[in-house]
C-alpha cells in the first residue's frame, strides 16, 4: 500500500542499538519477554548480537534463535527489513525510543519493536480503545461513530484495530472531527486487511494519524495474530470502550486484556433479545462504566490526563454536537416539515426499517410520493442513513 503521506514525524537515527533491537525481533522463537530478559542480562541489545555462542547459551535462548543470532541471520534480516521499510515510507520503534508509548510499556509482555506509518508522536497521546462486533447493528455502527466523534473531538486518540464493523465506524467517527487515529493491525503496516479499508487506511495516514503493527512488513492475516494484537488495543490505552459483542469473541480478548491491564472498561448497553448486547451487557453487570455519552468516559478520565487535554485546548465545553439515542427523539423532529416528521416518527436507531413497512405504517396519513420525498430531504440532511435493501434507520 502506498500512500503520499507516509512519515509525518521522523524517529530516531539508526544505531547499531536499534538495529540489534530490529534483528531480535526478527529471530525465530523470541518473543517480547525473552528479549527483554536478554538484554537486562547482557547489558544491551548491539552486545548480544556480537555475543559467542557461549554467551548466547548463557542468556537461556532457544538453540535455534542462538544459531539464528550467531550465524548472522538476524543482521542480515535486519538489513532487508530496513530496505523494506524504505521503500515503503514507513519506520519503526523500539522499546527504548522516546515516542514509544509510555503506557504499553507497563504490560505484562509488551512488543520489543513497532513498525510504523504515519504520526509516530501521536502514540504519547492519551487514549481510548474503541472495539466490538464485525456485524454490528445499525445502532452499533452509529454508536461507534457519535461516541468516537465525539470524543475525538475533545482530543482524545481513538484507537482500534481497523477491521469491519465498529473498529471502522470509529476511525471514521474520529476522521468525521477531523481529528487523528490510530490503526493498530494484526498484519505487517504494509499489508491492508481487509482489503476494502484500504482507502481507510489512506485516509488515516492523510489526517496525521498512525498504522502500527508488532508484525514485520509483509506479514499477512493469520489468525492468531488478531487475538495477540489485542493486548496492544488495551495497553496503549486509557481505556476500553465496548460497543456490542457476542459472547464467543475477539472483544471479549480485549476487555479481558483491559482488566488483566489494569485500563478501565466502559460498554454501550445493548438490546438483551439481540445476541450482539451479550458482551457489553455482561461487562455492564461485571463493573463496566455504562456509557451512552462521551461524558460518561470523559468523567471517568484521571485528573493528569484532564488537564493535560484541557491545556492542549481540547475541554469538555468544544462546541461538538452531542446526542444520545436516549434524549434525542424530540431534537429529530424539531422544525421539521409535517411529513418528514411523521416519517421520523416510525423509524429507530437501533433497528432498520424496510421501505415496504415506512410504507405501509403511513398509508393512511401519506401518498407514497410524499414518503419518497420525505425519505430523500431526511437523508440528504444526514437525519437518517439509507441501508442495503432499501432499509432506513436514524442517524446518531
Amino acid at each position: 500500500m502506498t500512500s503520499p503521506t507516509l512519515s509525518t514525524h521522523t524517529t530516531p537515527a539508526l544505531t547499531e542499538d536499534r538495529l540489534a533491537w530490529l534483528a531480535l525481533a526478527l529471530t525465530p522463537q523470541l518473543g517480547p519477554r525473552r528479549i527483554l530478559r536478554a538484554v537486562e542480562r547482557c547489558g544491551s541489545t548491539a552486545r548480544i548480537l556480537s555475543s559467542s555462542l557461549t554467551e548466547l547459551e548463557l542468556l537461556q535462548l532457544p538453540l535455534e534463535s542462538v544459531r539464528f543470532i550467531f550465524d548472522g541471520h538476524a543482521r542480515r534480516a535486519a538489513d532487508q527489513q530496513i530496505d523494506s521499510l524504505a521503500e515503503t515510507g514507513a519506520a519503526f520503534l523500539t522499546y527504548t525510543d522516546d515516542a514509544y508509548p509510555e503506557r504499553l510499556r507497563e504490560i505484562f509482555d509488551p512488543p520489543v519493536l513497532l513498525w510504523i506509518r504515519g504520526n509516530s508522536q501521536l502514540l504519547l497521546q492519551p487514549s481510548i480503545a474503541v472495539v466490538g462486533t464485525r456485524h454490528p447493528t445499525p445502532y452499533g455502527t452509529g454508536m461507534a461513530e457519535m461516541l468516537s466523534r465525539d470524543l475525538a473531538a475533545r482530543g482524545i486518540v481513538i484507537l482500534s484495530g481497523m477491521a469491519r464493523g465498529v473498529d471502522t465506524a470509529a476511525h471514521k467517527g474520529a476522521l468525521a472531527a477531523k481529528r487523528p487515529t490510530i490503526a493498530i493491525w494484526g498484519t505487517g503496516v504494509d499489508v491492508v486487511y481487509p482489503k476494502e479499508n484500504k482507502s481507510l487506511a489512506e485516509q488515516i495516514i492523510a489526517g496525521s494519524g498512525a498504522i502500527i503493527s508488532e508484525y514485520p512488513l509483509g506479514t499477512f492475516p493469520a489468525p492468531q495474530n488478531f487475538p495477540k494484537r489485542n493486548r496492544i488495543l488495551s495497553g496503549m490505552s486509557i481505556g476500553v470502550l465496548v460497543i456490542e459483542a457476542a459472547e464467543y469473541s475477539g472483544t471479549r480478548v480485549t476487555a479481558r486484556c483491559a482488566i488483566e491491564q489494569n485500563r478501565e472498561v466502559f460498554a454501550v448497553p445493548g438490546n438483551v433479545t439481540t445476541k450482539n448486547a451479550w458482551g457489553p451487557n455482561t461487562l455492564i453487570k461485571q463493573g463496566a462504566k455504562l456509557t451512552a455519552t462521551w461524558e460518561d468516559v470523559w468523567e471517568e478520565l484521571p485528573t493528569p490526563v484532564r488537564l493535560q487535554l484541557a491545556a492542549q485546548g481540547n475541554s469538555e465545553s468544544n462546541p461538538v454536537a452531542v446526542a444520545s439515542p436516549f434524549n434525542m427523539g424530540s431534537l429529530d423532529q424539531a422544525a421539521l416539515p409535517p411529513a418528514e416528521s411523521r416519517v421520523m416518527s416510525v423509524l429507530r436507531h437501533d433497528e432498520a426499517l424496510q421501505l415496504d413497512e415506512i410504507m405501509e405504517k403511513l398509508d393512511s396519513e401519506l401518498s407514497s410520493s410524499e414518503i419518497f420525498t420525505a425519505l430523500f430531504e431526511l437523508e440528504l440532511a444526514g437525519r437518517i442513513r439509507q441501508l442495503p435493501g432499501k432499509n432506513y434507520v436514524k442517524s446518531l
